[in-house]
């Protein structure tokens, strides 16, 4: 029987070099985003990649559950799920038999990100209240809270942020392998990743610890003290 692992994120979060890294795992499958074609029927929001990622991927979202739960040919299944696809229609009682890791990065960081590849969008497209919501209907469903950890935490110290979230959000042991991949495309990129993988599709492990906060753009100021609150609130869990 296969177990489940959940990483949950808002974009641009370095959630993808994490299922590089998991990947890079010999007893692991993985799986990108799972619910984004149906995020994306049930909304009609316009995204990079919508028509591909609707002729190529599951859009009900039943079926989608479903599959989640299913084994696969490894002992892991590695899921990189994004917190705001979680729209009404949208299951969430697989929950409850899935271990899951939230990773948290700094406001200003993601929409200077976000913004390069989809300059108009709003709050709720950066996932930080969704993340808020997720981490609590996880902590109702299993009983226990789910780690929660920073990506600056990881990207200061892969190795040891790698192995306490193997440990002690997914109860696996860490493998070592875990912290280098081979530069290129997966089998398991989504339609999406032409549009925003071009830095991860050239990586070979995780970069460099970040620098200073970018400066947040005027018209995105709103946006940004949006988000602060969830944050702020989510990172007082944070490992």
């Amino acid at each position: 029987m296969s177990q489940a692992i959940c990483l949950w994120s808002g974009p641009r979060n370095i959630s993808t070099a994490m299922m590089r890294s998991f990947g890079a795992r010999a007893d692991t499958t993985c799986w990108d985003e799972p619910f984004f074609a149906a995020y994306l029927a049930l909304t009609g929001a316009e995204h990079p990649g919508r028509e591909e990622t609707l002729a190529q991927c599951e859009a009900n979202a039943q079926i989608v559950a479903e599959r989640i739960a299913a084994p696969v040919p490894t002992r892991l299944h590695f899921q990189k799920h994004m917190a705001h696809h979680m729209i009404a229609g949208v299951p969430r009682g697989w929950m409850s038999e899935a271990r899951h890791v939230l990773i948290l990065r700094h406001p200003a960081r993601v929409i200077a990100s976000y913004a390069k590849g989809r300059p108009d969008f709003a709050a709720a497209d950066l996932g930080f209240s969704a993340l808020r919501d997720i981490h609590a209907e996880v902590s109702r469903q299993t009983g226990r809270a789910s780690l929660v950890i920073e990506t600056d935490t990881i990207l200061s110290d892969p190795g040891a942020a790698l192995q306490r979230i193997c440990e002690d959000g997914f109860g696996i042991a860490f493998d070592p392998a875990m912290l280098s991949w081979k530069a290129g495309t997966r089998p398991e990129d989504g339609p999406w990743a032409p549009y925003w993988y071009d830095n991860v599709i050239r990586s070979t492990g995780f970069g460099e610890p970040p620098g200073a906060l970018p400066d947040v753009a005027p018209e995105h100021a709103e946006i940004y003290r949006n988000c602060m609150e969830d944050y702020e609130a989510l990172r007082t869990l944070a490992a």
